[in-house]
């Protein structure tokens, strides 16, 4: 199985380039907003260390910001509840994949939380700035503030475009963007 991990900037487009492989995806942000919306352990869990902010269920994305805006170590506390149910998820889905040929690793902390092994083909995705900043803004949700936050705790992109072996130049196009893939997928 081989197992390619995409990195990039917060909105540079990794899922959009993940639904175009055509081959299984682990989707880290969908699986969170799962865990919100689905597993009450995690709200008691959330409750426990930040009743202020987590108070009802389904846990609400608005009362997370306000508790990640209110303080970097409630960002933390969590990442830490959050980062060990997803682990959980990840090798559900590899264990339910094992005999897939190619798997896709959609997890914006790959890296940081060193969710990665060694021979996994790693793919930057590399975008503008302005245009990434023009999508981010289009979201329901949006917070400058909030994205410097979540951009703090991730390493640096050069880091990660120096970790990578293949960069994809997205332009939001697919014909673009699937030539790229079909030449990645080609020599791998």
């Amino acid at each position: 199985m081989i197992r390619i991990g995409l990195l990039g900037d917060i909105g540079s487009g990794k899922s959009f380039i993940a639904n175009n492989f055509g081959h299984p995806v682990f989707n880290a942000d969908i699986e969170v907003g799962k865990l919100y919306r689905k597993n009450k352990k995690i709200f008691v869990r959330l409750n426990k260390i930040l009743p202020e902010y987590f108070h009802s269920f389904p846990i609400d994305k608005k009362d997370v910001s306000k508790a990640i805006l209110a303080s970097d170590l409630n960002l933390k506390k969590i990442v830490k509840i959050i980062h060990v149910e997803i682990r959980k998820k990840l090798l559900l889905f590899l264990k339910k994949n094992k005999r897939k040929k190619i798997l896709i690793l959609d997890i914006p902390l790959l890296l940081e939380n060193k969710l990665n092994k060694k021979k996994d083909i790693l793919i930057f995705i590399q975008s503008k700035k302005s245009e990434i900043l023009k999508r981010l803004k289009k979201r329901e949700n949006f917070n400058q503030k909030l994205l410097n936050k979540f951009k703090k705790i991730q390493l640096p992109l050069d880091y990660k475009k120096k970790k990578s072996q293949f960069i994809i130049k997205n332009n939001f196009i697919k014909k673009s963007i699937n030539n790229d893939i079909k030449n990645i997928l080609k020599k791998i």
